[in-house]
């Protein structure tokens, strides 16, 4: 069983170090999309993602549109602050896409639009605009996982 986290032009490269190992520990592939906000060599991703990243399945693509045509059948999932469904609201099953925009914007609007039904939030105060986009994903990702068992994890 394999869920995939994709990271739409991420900015901050300890977030995308941090999910990577996230990735590490659940078995999830993590998926880039270019332009990214960083070097793939900086030290800060290689720091947060430590000594982990043999066991990350890395994915890299110049949009997301080649993201979709790699997975013509997969359940893909946007999350989004201005989502008007919970994350918790779904059902996930084995291969689901998990989408994430940048640090600063968030996903285009236009890939919101045309996805409603499949658009995911996370419950927060107004206090906070948003959460950290690290700790987002695993909340998600740990959800997916929760539902269906932890399959292979101890």
């Amino acid at each position: 069983m394999a869920y995939h986290i994709v990271l739409v032009e991420p900015e901050i490269p300890a977030n995308t170090g941090n999910i990577a190992r996230t990735c590490a520990a659940t078995g999830t592939h993590l998926h880039l999309v270019r332009p990214l906000g960083f070097r793939t060599d900086d030290r800060t991703l290689k720091r947060a993602g430590l000594d982990y990243w043999h066991a990350v399945h890395v994915h890299y693509y110049d949009s997301f549109e080649e993201v979709r045509q790699a997975y013509p059948d997969g359940r893909f999932f946007f999350a989004s602050t201005r989502a008007a469904r919970r994350y918790c609201d779904f059902a996930y099953r084995d291969g689901d896409l998990f989408v994430f925009g940048k640090e600063t914007k968030g996903l285009p609007q236009q890939l919101l639009d045309a996805n409603p039904e499949t658009c995911i939030r996370l419950p927060m105060t107004s206090a906070v605009r948003s959460l950290n986009l690290a700790n987002s994903a695993a909340i998600v990702v740990y959800e997916a996982l929760r539902q269906n068992g932890f399959p292979g994890m101890v």
